[in-house]
């Protein structure tokens, strides 16, 4: 698929007015797929699917976490990382409110609200990732590096192996 035919969404033009280098991936979007569709459908590894989660610690204030698609976070070690006293993700409603994505199809790039950004540390260690371009069915093939350097996303270390693995 050629870079010009990528979706425009605030994601893409975000990266863009960056000067970012990605590559978009479309795939056929299965409502709760999750990131074991999209690593199937584009034949890739799903430890490579970085999934944007918006969570929320006690006061209500939003923060984003970037987490390897075929691991869960564990909310108790990211409120300690972050020395807060609980942090829980957000019903859809308010992801979609805090972000301007729809869940399924969230970005942590251009997102409506500016939101602190972590990341599970392993995911700097990859060659690249696929993470969502700002809608369902769509991902991105970048250099983790951009997560840190145009994100300035926070690496902390709060993965769970995933249950079903």
């Amino acid at each position: 698929m050629a870079k010009d035919k990528a979706p425009a969404t605030a994601a893409t033009r975000w990266l863009k007015q960056q000067g970012a280098s990605f590559e978009p991936r479309l795939y056929a979007y299965e409502e709760k797929g999750g990131t074991r569709v999209s690593a199937r459908e584009l034949g890739v590894d799903e430890h490579q699917v970085i999934k944007t989660l918006v969570m929320e610690d006690e006061t209500k204030r939003p923060l984003i976490i970037l987490m390897h698609g075929d691991c869960e976070v564990s909310t108790k070690e990211l409120a300690r990382q972050l020395d807060v006293k609980r942090v829980t993700p957000c019903s859809p409603d308010v992801a979609n409110r805090h972000s301007g994505y729809l869940v399924g199809g969230t970005s942590p790039f251009g997102t409506l609200k500016k939101m602190p950004v972590y990341l599970e540390k392993t995911i700097l260690e990859l060659n690249e990732i696929y993470i969502n371009g700002g809608k369902r069915g769509f991902l991105i093939k970048i250099s983790p590096r951009l997560l840190t350097d145009l994100l300035t996303a926070t690496p902390v270390e709060v993965a769970l192996s995933h249950p079903s693995r």
